[in-house]
């Protein structure tokens, strides 16, 4: 049987997919969303998905985070396949392992920054403390400020430290900065590397925003549902490098 096995150089793999695919509908009118997709993820990299709206990214993404299914081929977290989860084992496997960050930050307006992330502890296992979540995106002093008194970059690092709050294993980030302009953006996109880099959380983040990829391990480029190209990186780049 094949399971998630370590990568060439050694590193256990995050995730394995073999010829994942996904199709939405039936007949000629059948969308093709993921053909056959083989991809090998190590752990603790932060990894750049780009490819054009409709190209397959966001249902990997979502594959990967227990929120769709495969139609066929499987999909491995660790040791763990994915693609043979039940509901209730796929509900588990979001809960102890996955954080998501979405383009729009999804704040209860009524909570402050610190009731916001603190919202995680009710269904974390492990949680980690909201003040200390806010401090490793830069917003420990914004902690009793509501959404409507934060900016849209302090918004999205809010959500971003509410979803570290649960300590995910891997953060699946689609479209962080879709929302943002440039400078703000950066500053996102510097939490989650601060993020990946201290916490050593496998991190996935799908952009339109090619210059991105500077700052990522690997660079995977989707199109028609499919692999095009893997990039390794040998040298990042910073965030504070990054325009677009």
């Amino acid at each position: 049987m094949l399971h998630s096995s370590p990568s060439a150089d050694g590193r256990n793999l995050a995730f394995l997919t073999r010829d994942l695919s996904k199709v939405y509908g039936e007949g000629p009118a059948a969308v093709h969303a993921l053909r056959g997709v083989d991809l090998e993820i190590p752990e603790g990299e932060l990894v750049v998905l780009l490819g054009p709206s409709g190209s397959g990214k966001s249902t990997l993404l979502n594959i990967l985070g227990g929120i769709d299914r495969a139609t066929s081929g499987q999909a491995f977290f660790l040791k763990e396949e994915l693609t043979a989860m039940n509901d209730r084992q796929l509900t588990a496997y979001r809960r102890r392992h996955v954080g998501f960050v979405f383009q729009f930050y999804n704040l209860m307006p009524s909570l402050t920054a610190h009731e916001n992330v603190d919202l995680v502890a009710e269904i974390a296992p492990s949680p980690m403390d909201a003040i200390d979540a806010l401090d490793m995106v830069g917003l420990k002093n914004r902690a009793t400020h509501f959404p409507s008194e934060l900016s849209g970059g302090e918004q999205q690092r809010v959500a971003i430290a509410r979803a570290i709050a649960k300590n995910p294993t891997v953060l699946f980030c689609d479209e962080p900065t879709g929302a943002l302009d440039s400078q703000t953006g950066v500053s996102v996109l510097k939490a989650l590397q601060d993020v990946n880099t201290r916490l050593g959380t496998t991190t996935l983040i799908i952009t339109h925003a090619a210059a991105t990829a500077a700052m990522a391990d690997r660079v995977i480029h989707f199109a028609d549902g499919q692999i095009r190209e893997v990039i390794v990186n040998d040298h990042k780049a910073s965030p504070e490098d990054i325009s677009w």
